[in-house]
Order: C-alpha cells, then structure tokens, then sequence
C-alpha cells in the first residue's frame, strides 16, 4: 500500500457537510457524525455514506441494508453533537434526550438541528479499507426547515471541532 506524498492538510480544501447517519438492528438504534455524504445520482435518487468499519452504524447498516441521514444546520452546538461523534453506541443511547422520527424503514431519523432528513436501501457497497461506502436509493426524504448547512470547514475553523481517530479527515 503506497503512502501519500506532501501535506494531508491540502485533503482539508475538500468541501464537506456534517451529517448524522442512523442506522437499526431490531429494537437496537444507533447513529454517527458523518461528513463524507453526497448525492450519487438523481434518476433514482441514491447517496453514499462512507463509514468507518470499527463503528457499530457499519454494523447494522452491513446487516440490515438501509439507513438513515440528518443533514446537521449551522447553528448545531458541539455539545449535541458530541455523543454522536465521540462517544460509541455499544456505551450509551445517543438518543436519550433527542428528537427523532421513525422512517418508513424504521430507522430513527434524527430531527434536532437537521434542515432535512431521508432513508435509504442500499443499492452498492465498496471496500475502502478501513472504511465501507455504502451506497442507497433514497426512499423518503422530508425538508424540515430552510437554513444553511453546517460544514466541516465551519466545525474546524469557527467551533473548533475535532475529528475522531475513526474519521477519515482524523490527522
């Protein structure tokens, strides 16, 4: 495995959003900070997530086919987005306290500081390495209110956010 040349920072000039993707294994619910997220195509409309393979939301994804994505709004304070990035769902319920709806897939879908939501049934999976993308037709999808989207650059820069040792931007 070749190892990249020159500085990995250059890797941070990628635009990225903030998203929390859910996931369901029966009556067990889990979910994840995400900023790897984009449309894949239109006509079905599918995205694509890309998951860390140690995370228990790559589990139940992988098991079950389908999940869910809250696109996260600017104003998200780091204290709510905490558990959902550095806390791990085999510990604790990330969704004590939190406002969600169940999707027609049954996945919680997460309705604090999201702008929308949606579900997805995977259509294609790819190895990564120590990620998988999964790739799903979206299902349902529902625009919970207008505003701006919280990025990553915003989280770095202005938050002051931190990434987790399993993100794929973790330096």
């Amino acid at each position: 495995m070749s190892e990249a040349t020159g500085s990995r920072k250059a890797l941070w000039d990628l635009s990225y959003g903030l998203y929390i993707v859910t996931a369901t294994d029966g009556e067990k619910h889990n979910g994840q900070i995400v900023n790897s997220a984009f449309q894949v195509t239109n006509t079905p409309p599918q995205i694509a997530v890309c998951i860390n393979k140690e995370n228990l939301t790559h589990e139940y994804i992988q098991k079950t086919g389908k999940f869910g994505m809250s696109v996260l709004e600017k104003e998200t304070p780091l204290l709510f987005m905490g558990p959902w990035g550095f806390k791990s769902g085999r510990v604790i319920d990330k969704f004590q306290g939190v406002n969600y709806k169940i999707g027609v897939t049954g996945v919680k879908l997460v309705t604090d500081h999201s702008l929308s939501i949606m579900e997805a049934k995977i259509t294609s999976t790819q190895d990564v390495g120590t990620h998988t993308i999964f790739v799903g037709e979206v299902i349902n999808s529902e625009v919970l209110k207008d505003g701006e989207l919280l990025t990553y650059e915003f989280y770095q820069k202005d938050k002051k956010g931190k990434a987790p040792k399993t993100a794929p931007t973790f330096k």
